[in-house]
């Protein structure tokens, strides 16, 4: 089978592309993202794409540009439906496009106007070859995991707890380091002595967990990752367990509360919390450029095995 009909089983919507609706998310505080944006309407409406634009975003580029072609307003969050997503951002402005879509099934290309861009795979300064491959059914798409936290009923937070990347409980200040007892599937693990705990998908594995530590992990791994952030003791290391894992932490801490980070969404919790982290019934499908594997990402976007001594 080849590679094409293996895409169009996972979303035959590519098969009517005439009939293809496309919405943006993007940041709203660069404005050097108002010429590829107009680069993209170019794109979308050669290839007669009905196109959207988050309404947060529509709201700061209209302050600037005219929007042409007539688009629809989306609502905020996640009242929308799409056949693609389109992040136009670095990897936060992908993860905020990721929360957006949840669990509609909605394939989502990134285009990176950051830094680093991890998640993005389109770069900002050569996106109409990619644009119209993709839009030619010539991509690939990467199921990636996603992790959901719940806290119990007595728990109040602001924000939908799942996460693309990781879920990070942390200190809530600069005081001394907390407690955290973990437990996987009803046994004990550890209690561990840190400034916190990191836990990461695969595709989080070259984000937060990577920086304090943890290890590299391909995104299709049936993983999760327990990475501890500038742990007490030497001998307690990063851990990888099987994505069918039920994680439960409790947090002891001396300001009486902690702080739980999801995919950067922070919440304020009291140190009677008790957490619960497993992964999500449903996936984030990351559309990804046929010529683009993860191996040649690390070498391009960490130096991955670069050598720069002069031989």
């Amino acid at each position: 089978m080849n590679k094409k009909k293996v895409l169009l089983q996972h979303h035959s919507i590519y098969t009517k592309l005439v009939c293809m609706k496309v919405v943006i998310f993007g940041n709203t505080y660069k404005k050097d993202n108002l010429a590829l944006l107009s680069t993209l309407f170019e794109v979308l409406t050669r290839k007669k794409a009905q196109i959207g634009i988050e309404k947060a975003f529509f709201e700061f580029v209209s302050q600037y540009i005219v929007v042409s072609p007539k688009v629809d307003v989306f609502c905020a969050e996640d009242v929308f439906m799409a056949d693609l997503a389109v992040s136009i951002g670095g990897d936060g402005t992908f993860l905020k496009t990721a929360y957006c879509v949840g669990n509609k099934g909605i394939p989502v290309i990134g285009i990176n106007t950051g830094r680093l861009g991890f998640l993005a795979d389109i770069a900002h300064d050569d996106i109409v070859g990619p644009l119209e491959k993709i839009l030619n059914n010539e991509f690939l798409i990467e199921e990636r995991t996603v992790l959901e936290m719940k806290c119990g009923t007595q728990c109040k937070v602001n924000c939908r707890n799942v996460a693309l990347n990781e879920i990070a409980i942390l200190k809530q200040d600069s005081s001394s380091m907390i407690t955290i007892d973990a437990y996987i599937n009803d046994k004990h693990l550890i209690s561990y002595e840190a400034d916190g705990l990191i836990v990461a998908t695969p595709t989080g594995s070259t984000a937060y967990s990577m920086s304090v530590g943890g290890p590299l992990v391909i995104p299709n791994a049936k993983n999760i990752i327990l990475t501890p952030v500038a742990s007490h003791s030497l001998t307690v290391r990063p851990l990888v367990l099987t994505d069918d894992s039920i994680i439960r932490v409790e947090v002891k801490s001396r300001t009486n509360s902690f702080l739980a980070s999801v995919d950067g969404r922070s919440e304020v919790f009291n140190h009677t919390n008790t957490l619960h982290i497993k992964k999500a019934n449903y996936t984030i499908k990351v559309v990804k450029q046929q010529d683009h594997d993860f191996f040649n990402t690390l070498r391009n976007k960490l130096l991955w095995g670069v050598d720069k001594r002069i031989h």
